[in-house]
């Protein structure tokens, strides 16, 4: 690895609730407060949160997109080709007639190419914006999905599309196993799953590892609010054989400092 080449760590979680964004947020801080250059990547762009505990300043935003096709009806024939190659659904042909649902369309660009005459052209679709600032010494970049979007891979691309090319890169991301998950934390160095020792927690942290490991991408356990519940958490990964790499306990500091948007590591030097 060159001193050119980011160290991406993606931050996720099994369920929403966990404190992810709190284990990210204080690890860019952290790593910042050593002298280490640090950017902060807020992927959960249906629900961006970050900007609470590290506090940034908005430089510039940029309007996110997709391609969407456009159709010249009057040269369409209504062959339905573009609709036999679309796997959404987002472009059909009903009785000659090409209808075309813009919330569906992936922006691949299919039907476009599989149009035999050409009658297919694409326009951006505005889907969000990607706000970049700093946050300190840290780089903040957030994404945040328009309301009623249906995707939110796009825009968590076009969030990554900001990375710098070199330091270590926290990628907040979302909750959950589905498709933004793994947008987000593909082509991660690590990942960091938070987790909580309760049912719910254990359940979901199973279907995260598994969807980890099936992308082959090395990771660790942080254990939030350790103490609170049983010890199935510390039992799993240790049949498992997987590390914990850290466990916040449950103390009421902790949440009276979540509450007030602060940081832990900027109060406690055990935390940091």
């Amino acid at each position: 690895m060159t001193d050119q080449t980011p160290i991406r760590i993606a931050v996720a979680s099994g369920k929403g609730g966990t404190g992810k964004t709190t284990v990210a947020a204080n690890i860019a801080a952290t790593i910042a407060s050593q002298g280490g250059q640090t950017a902060y990547l807020d992927c959960d762009v249906e629900a961006p949160n970050g900007h609470i505990f590290l506090k940034p300043i908005i430089q510039r935003r940029k309007k996110a997109s997709i391609p969407v096709p456009d159709v010249d009806l009057d040269r369409c024939d209504g062959c339905g080709e573009c609709g036999e190659v679309c796997q959404f659904s987002a472009i059909v042909a009903v009785k000659g007639t090409v209808l075309t649902f813009p919330e569906l369309c992936h922006g691949c660009g299919g039907c476009s190419l599989a149009c035999p005459i050409e009658a297919i052209r694409e326009r951006d679709r505005e889907i969000g914006i990607v706000e970049i600032g700093v946050a300190g010494s840290i780089k903040f970049v957030a994404g945040r999905l328009n309301i009623g979007e249906a995707m939110s891979s796009p825009l968590i691309r076009a969030v990554k599309d900001e990375m710098p090319e070199s330091g270590v890169v926290i990628l907040d991301s979302p909750p959950g196993t589905s498709c933004p998950v793994i947008e987000a934390v593909q082509g991660s160095d690590y990942v960091l799953l938070v987790t909580e020792p309760t049912p719910f927690g254990l359940s979901d942290l199973k279907l995260a590892v598994d969807t980890v490991r099936e992308l082959s991408i090395p990771f660790g356990v942080v254990v939030n609010r350790w103490g609170m519940g049983d010890d199935r958490i510390e039992e799993y990964c240790r049949r498992e054989r997987i590390t914990i790499l850290a466990r916040i306990p449950d103390d009421r500091k902790i949440a009276e400092l979540y509450s007030r948007g602060e940081l832990l590591v900027e109060v406690s030097e055990s935390m940091r």
